[in-house]
C-alpha cells in the first residue's frame, strides 16, 4: 500500500512530464477499452451469378448460349464446354418444348421482349426430363437494337409433384363423387314409385325434379288400387336431407299404403303414420313430415276425390272451363310433430276437361330471378295454372317441369309433382 508520501512524489513527477506524454497514455488507454469491430461480408457477385438458387442462362438472338451458370449446369448434368458456344437454347428442350417454344415462346419475347414465368421441360445429360418455369427478356443497345436473350430457369420438380398429386386428388375426389352421386341416384329410386297404374278413365302423370344430385330429398307420392272402385294416393315431404330423410321417405310411404289397407279414411290413415311417426325421441330424432292423402273414386262420368292435409300445400284444380283455384284445406297440422295433430278434409268432384295437380313445396318456395330473389309463391302458381287451363294431366306437369327447370339455381329443394285429369271437354255451362 503506498504512503501519503509516495503519492506525493508521483504527483509531482507527473506534474514535471511533458503534455504529450499524459494525451499517449490517454490514448492507449481508449485503445484498450476498444473492441475491434467485425467486417461486414462482401458479396461476390460473380459468385451470386454463379451460384444462385436458380439458373441463368444468355444467349445470342439466334439461340445459341452463350453463358450458363454453375446452377443450371449441374441441374443439366453437363459441363460448361459441353453447353456454351456449342448448343442453342432450344437444344435444351423436349420436343414438346421446341415445338411450343418456335410456335408460341419465341413470336411472343420477339414481340413483348419479355416472356416471365413459362413452363418448359429441359433434357439432362442422362435422358430424364426437368421441369422448369422459364422466364426470358431480350437485352438491348442504346441504338435498341437486340443483342442478347437473357434467361432464368426455376426448377419446378417440386411443384410439379405437387400439381400431380393435386390433380389426382381431384380426380379421385371426382370419382368418389360419381360413386356417391350413382348410390344417392339409385336410393333416390327406390323412393319414387316406378310407374303408377292409372285408374280407368283417369289421365296421371308424375314427375320428380332433383335439385341436387349430391343429396337425397325426402318428397315422395303414390297412387295405388285398393278395391275394385277405389284408389289411394298420397304426396309428401319429409324434414331433413340425406340418409336420414331416405329413412323417413321409406318409412312413411310403407306405412301409409299399409294403414290404407287396413283402413282407407284419409284421417285413419293420417293419424296411423303419426302414431309411428311420433314414437320416435323427438328431441334428439325429429321425425315429421307433410302429407296429403286422397281417396279416389268414379262417380258419374268423373270422380270424386277426398283429402285428408297434415300441413301439406293445397291441392291446385285447372277445370275444364279455363280457371284454377286452389282446393283449401285449411288448419291441418305435420305429421309426427304431434301426439294428436289436427287433419284437414275436403271433397273435389273432376269432370271432363278438369284437372287435379298435387306438389311439393319446393315448386313454390323456389327462388326467382328478379333482384331481390323473392320466392315464387302460391299467388304466381296460380296465375301460371289460370294461364294454363284447361290442359290435361300430361301437359301441365310438362309445363310445371319447365317452370322447375327455369328456376336454376334458384330451386334448392326437391320438388314432386303429381297430376290427375279426367279427358274430354268441359260440359257447356
Amino acid at each position: 500500500m503506498m504512503s501519503g508520501a509516495d503519492w506525493a512524489g508521483r504527483a509531482e513527477r507527473r506534474a514535471h512530464e511533458p503534455m504529450w506524454q499524459h494525451g499517449r497514455a490517454s490514448a492507449d488507454s481508449a485503445r484498450e477499452e476498444e473492441t475491434p469491430a467485425a467486417a461486414e461480408p462482401r458479396e461476390d457477385p460473380e459468385d451470386l451469378y454463379e451460384n444462385a438458387p436458380c439458373g441463368y442462362l444468355s444467349t445470342r438472338i439466334d439461340g445459341l448460349i452463350v453463358k450458363a451458370n454453375r446452377t443450371l449446369l449441374s441441374w443439366l448434368g453437363r459441363s460448361r464446354d459441353e453447353v456454351v458456344d456449342r448448343m442453342r437454347f432450344v437444344d435444351l428442350l423436349t420436343v414438346g418444348g421446341k415445338l411450343y417454344h418456335e410456335t408460341h415462346f419465341a413470336p411472343l419475347l420477339h414481340l413483348q421482349r419479355e416472356v416471365s414465368g413459362v413452363a418448359l421441360e429441359l433434357k439432362t445429360a442422362d435422358g430424364s426430363r426437368l421441369p422448369v418455369l422459364i422466364s426470358s427478356v431480350v437485352k438491348r443497345d442504346v441504338a435498341g437494337q437486340p443483342q442478347l436473350i437473357r434467361t432464368t430457369v426455376n426448377d419446378a420438380r417440386d411443384r410439379r409433384a405437387y400439381e400431380s398429386e393435386l390433380l389426382h386428388s381431384r380426380e379421385k375426389a371426382e370419382q368418389e363423387r360419381e360413386h356417391s352421386q350413382r348410390l344417392l341416384s339409385t336410393l333416390q329410386q327406390t323412393l319414387v314409385p316406378p310407374a303408377l297404374a292409372s285408374p280407368p278413365g283417369l289421365g296421371v302423370t308424375a314427375y320428380y325434379h332433383i335439385a341436387s344430385p349430391d343429396e337425397v330429398s325426402g318428397d315422395f307420392y303414390d297412387l295405388f288400387p285398393l278395391g275394385k272402385d277405389t284408389w289411394g294416393l298420397f304426396i309428401g315431404d319429409v324434414c331433413g336431407k340425406g340418409a336420414p330423410a331416405a329413412v323417413l321417405t321409406s318409412l312413411a310411404r310403407y306405412t301409409l299404403r299399409a294403414a290404407a289397407v287396413y283402413n282407407p279414411d284419409p284421417v285413419t290413415v293420417l293419424n296411423n303414420l303419426n302414431t309411428v311417426l311420433n314414437t320416435a325421441d323427438y328431441e334428439h330424432d325429429p321425425r315429421f313430415c307433410t302429407v296429403l292423402f286422397g281417396l279416389l273414386t268414379p262417380e258419374r262420368g268423373g270422380f270424386e276425390v277426398t283429402l285428408a292435409s297434415g300441413g301439406h300445400p293445397n291441392a291446385l284444380l285447372l277445370r275444364g272451363s279455363g280457371s284454377a283455384t286452389y282446393v283449401p284445406t285449411p288448419g291441418g297440422q305435420l305429421i309426427g310433430a304431434l301426439a294428436a295433430p289436427r287433419v284437414a278434409t275436403t271433397t273435389v268432384r273432376l269432370n271432363a276437361g278438369d284437372t287435379l295437380l298435387f306438389y311439393t313445396d319446393g315448386l313454390t318456395e323456389a327462388h326467382t330471378a328478379t333482384a331481390a330473389g323473392d320466392r315464387y309463391g302460391d299467388d304466381a302458381l296460380l296465375g301460371y295454372a289460370d294461364v294454363l287451363a284447361p290442359c290435361p294431366a300430361d301437359e301441365t306437369v310438362t309445363a310445371m317441369a319447365q317452370l322447375l327447370n327455369a328456376f336454376g339455381e334458384g330451386l334448392e329443394d326437391d320438388a314432386a309433382l303429381l297430376a290427375l285429369g279426367v279427358p274430354g271437354a268441359a260440359a257447356p255451362y
